[in-house]
């Protein structure tokens, strides 16, 4: 089970993105790479742990620049629905900053990536006399397809992820804490997507990044896809009562902690348009984080093109998710198909 940071696929096999596919959602453009690394100082890696078949699982690290517990940013935390492992919520919530890099993993490892987090921290130069820290790691449950009780995920695997975190491009799909999650019936993994709306005084850039892994019915433009209607519905169904989804937001938005849980609200409701089921065994969260500790919040009547962005972000991130994932069988022999092109294209017709 080596590391295998941001892999790539293989030439000829990379699979589209939404808006390649002609699918675009809301009116604000992009960054540069549609990714939340487009937001300046944020960085992701990905640690991949496989053992076919039973093991498809890993780790993924969002990593704001030179943060720590001696420069914190502002930050908000939303939680949609409550079932869920999100470490280190509580101070977040009452002190409204971040200080660590926000890991994601599968559910029964999230425990020992916080370890990991924590040790990890410690020996940066930054950290040097520090005595108390708030690991963030939140988790989805890859269980219908890798071995959860194994906990795959080891500390090498935690720094690996850290280590290589890089900017540009997202390795999106089967990668890192999405190897193994599964979402609205077909196989989905992590995905990215930024904007960059116009606030009072400027502009600014959002991104998002999702590990999405949650029940429901996929709609896509207003329309219903399941995996029998588009032809891959042939093996066990797969449960549509049960999963998660953790949403990390970047902006470069000067945003006090207040506003930024605002933001974070929104990336949670922005899962109703993919057709969330936000049912009882969900954990949906959202972790928002401004890049920028100064500077005067944005007046709150001036937000509305951001949490539009937000909303519209996520939204494609979820179908990136899906169209970057491929066919996986994993644990117990459960095949979970990936969501075949040709009827987001139709759709967009």
């Amino acid at each position: 089970m080596e590391p295998l940071p941001h892999p790539q696929p293989a030439p000829g096999t990379a699979r589209r993105r939404a808006r390649d596919l002609g699918i675009i959602i809301g009116p604000a453009a992009t960054g540069p790479f549609n990714a939340i690394t487009d937001v300046p100082g944020v960085r992701v890696g990905h640690t991949t742990v496989r053992r076919p078949p039973d093991v498809h699982s890993g780790v993924t690290a969002v990593v704001p620049d030179l943060v720590s517990p001696h420069a914190p940013v502002p930050a908000g935390v939303f939680t949609g629905n409550g079932y869920g492992k999100l470490i280190g919520t509580t101070q977040l919530s009452e002190l409204g900053t971040l200080e660590t890099p926000v890991l994601l993993t599968s559910t029964l490892s999230a425990f020992r990536v916080a370890d990991a987090l924590v040790g990890w921290m410690l020996q940066r130069p930054e950290c040097e006399g520090v005595q108390s820290l708030n690991p963030v790691v939140g988790e989805c449950n890859d269980g219908l397809l890798s071995d959860i009780r194994a906990r795959p995920v080891h500390e090498e695997h935690v720094r690996a992820a850290l280590d290589e975190a890089s900017g540009g491009p997202v390795a999106e799909g089967c990668v890192g804490a999405g190897t193994g999650t599964v979402a609205l019936g077909f196989k989905a993994g992590i995905g990215t997507a930024s904007r960059t709306p116009e606030l009072a005084g400027g502009g600014c850039t959002v991104g998002v990044l999702v590990q999405a892994n949650f029940g429901g019915t996929l709609r896509v433009l207003g329309r219903t896809l399941t995996p029998r209607s588009v032809g891959v519905g042939a093996g066990a169904p797969i449960p549509a009562d049960t999963g998660s989804c953790m949403i990390v937001v970047a902006t470069d938005a000067p945003l006090d902690a207040r506003q930024l849980t605002r933001v974070a609200r929104r990336a949670v409701f922005a899962l109703a348009r993919t057709g969330a089921a936000y049912c009882h065994g969900s954990g949906d969260y959202a972790i928002a984080f401004s890049t920028r500790p100064d500077g005067a919040p944005v007046a709150d009547a001036g937000l509305g093109p951001l949490f539009e962005a937000v909303l519209d972000a996520v939204e494609e991130a979820v179908l990136n998710s899906l169209l970057a994932a491929t066919t996986t069988t994993g644990f117990g022999g459960r095949t979970v198909p990936a969501l075949p092109a040709d009827p987001l294209l139709a759709a967009a017709d």
